[in-house]
């Protein structure tokens, strides 16, 4: 896809969209997001998460929900400074200490001739275009998000992204609306 498109996609403006275009480009054909659906979902809910590709990196307050990533232990955040260092990073923000080592060990095995960076070690890596990418696709690959672009279940992807799965109510997803005009952008634009 080409930068205006992926712009047009995601509400991004032409330089950011420049910025992200590869990453973009090379995931979504590494992860098989190659239908008009896949890319269509895929780019709007990129654009929603990322505030038109503006933020790779989780903005950081903190706000109370953001002071409770410290000493989480689900999210492996033992040690002091955890919070903050591990706050979102990505397309998709992954937070917390274990989801960064644990997409740095899924890129790894999936691509063992890539010199896939140690996240755990630098967070801040994965707000590369190419990861921020390149994480978020793996994402959609590890929640099977494709099977509810390929059923045409767009509140489905959202509620996974958003939820972690698809939940009872329609629309209930943090920031839907806009999710959803993004979508029917990047539905024409890649029809």
């Amino acid at each position: 896809m080409t930068p205006q498109d992926i712009a047009r996609c995601t509400g991004a403006r032409i330089d950011r969209a420049q910025y992200c275009a590869d990453g973009l480009n090379d995931a979504m054909r590494l992860y098989g997001i190659d239908t008009p659906a896949r890319k269509a979902m895929f780019l709007a809910n990129i654009g929603h998460e990322t505030g038109g590709l503006k933020w790779l990196k989780e903005i950081w307050g903190p706000t109370p929900a953001q002071s409770r990533y410290e000493g989480r232990a689900d999210l492996g955040n033992t040690q002091p400074g955890d919070g903050r260092r591990f706050a979102g990073h990505g397309m998709l923000q992954t937070t917390g200490r274990f989801n960064h080592a644990a997409v740095r060990d899924r890129l790894r095995k999936r691509f063992p001739d890539m010199s896939v960076p140690d996240f755990e070690v630098e967070p801040e890596r994965l707000a590369d275009p190419e990861w921020a990418s390149l994480s978020a696709a793996d994402y959609i690959a590890m929640k099977d998000c494709n099977r509810f672009a390929d059923s045409g279940d767009f509140d489905g992807y959202c509620d996974t992204i958003n939820r972690g799965r698809k939940t009872a109510a329609d629309g209930d997803s943090n920031g839907y609306a806009d999710r959803l005009k993004l979508f029917k952008i990047a539905a024409a634009v890649i029809a």
